[in-house]
């Protein structure tokens, strides 16, 4: 296999400044999905447990990410091979996490097997945990990881670009697993939502008035999330894939500017995405943040307020002490 001669050392500002922001946006979505899990027991499911599980994977990826854009490898340091194998880990994990959740709701609302659901949420930890560590732990004693010149990364150090079986364990420590999710996730989704959209049309037969009310709304919001989640998954991913066809096509067009910094923001931001489909767009979990943070600046005006008054009144009380002193 014919590969570039002419490495690729640095990143340009831009994009190294874009790619960072994207990681951390994806570090502050992953903290606010985790974040109200636990401040919100009673808007609490098994699904959104597993998203949990999903935001604790995009989390390290995002932490790891900036690391390296950050650092901008130019080899394979000790360094270099430590966030490679957290990037790797964790991005693997994230994969396996995000088909969790399809593959969980498919199971409960198509199949209606709530209790089946539930028996294989040990073995979606086992796997979702263990591959990803079992892959990663034999590149790093095997010595896969390190420095790739940006070829498939943005800045980070991931699969080394100077050993012979490089294709081989770009596949196992990525994108094989990425290619079946992009196979994967909309198929599920689609079959998802077919199944909701035959169970509400057999319900307004015989309750046609659902159809004017606030329930259908809810339900096309609904409907429009379930499409946007392979959609969104997808578009940030495809960039990753598209520069990892250029390299095995000795493409130039692999260091792109444009692409690279797609693939920058597509690898990192997927955090920030999750938060802003299952958190600023579920009305339930955004009312409830907007009104904590209005009830916090209230608070913190009125603290402002008493802290002037007593001010005030010290000043006062100490300019009237003057004159009989």
């Amino acid at each position: 296999m014919a590969w570039l001669l002419v490495l690729r050392e640095n990143l340009y500002f831009f994009e190294q400044v874009i790619v960072l922001l994207s990681c951390v946006l994806s570090f502050l979505g992953s903290i606010l999905i985790i974040v109200t899990y636990i401040l919100w027991p009673d808007l609490r499911s098994r699904p959104r447990l597993l998203l949990l599980f999903l935001s604790i994977a995009d989390l390290l990826s995002a932490v790891s990410y900036f690391y390296g854009v950050l650092r901008n490898f130019d080899e394979s340091t000790w360094d270099c091979v430590t966030q490679g194998a957290l990037s790797t880990f964790s991005n693997i994990s994230s994969f396996f996490w995000t088909v969790a959740v399809a593959v969980y709701l498919y199971i409960t609302i198509v199949q209606s097997q709530q209790n089946f659901a539930d028996q294989i949420v040990p073995w979606i930890h086992l796997i979702s945990w263990g591959v990803p560590l079992v892959i990663t732990l034999s590149a790093v004693f095997l010595e896969k990881i390190g420095y790739d010149a940006s070829y498939v990364s943005v800045g980070w150090c991931w699969i080394r670009i100077d050993i012979e079986d490089k294709l081989l364990w770009m596949l196992l420590a990525g994108k094989i697993w990425e290619i079946l999710a992009y196979l994967m996730l909309p198929v599920l989704y689609i079959l998802i939502k077919k199944h909701i959209g035959r169970a509400h049309a057999a319900l307004a037969e015989y309750r046609p008035i659902l159809a004017s009310t606030p329930v259908n709304q809810s339900r096309t919001i609904a409907d429009k999330k379930l499409i946007f989640i392979p959609l969104i998954f997808i578009f940030l991913r495809i960039w990753s894939t598209i520069r990892f066809i250029l390299t095995l096509c000795n493409s130039p067009a692999v260091h792109n500017p444009f692409l690279v910094t797609l693939h920058g923001i597509g690898n990192t931001f997927q955090g920030g995405a999750n938060c802003i489909t299952f958190v600023l767009c579920t009305p339930v979990i955004r009312s409830r943040l907007l009104f904590s943070l209005t009830s916090c600046c209230r608070s913190s005006i009125s603290n402002d307020y008493r802290g002037n008054e007593t001010s005030t009144g010290e000043t006062y009380g100490s300019t009237a002490e003057t004159p009989e002193s």
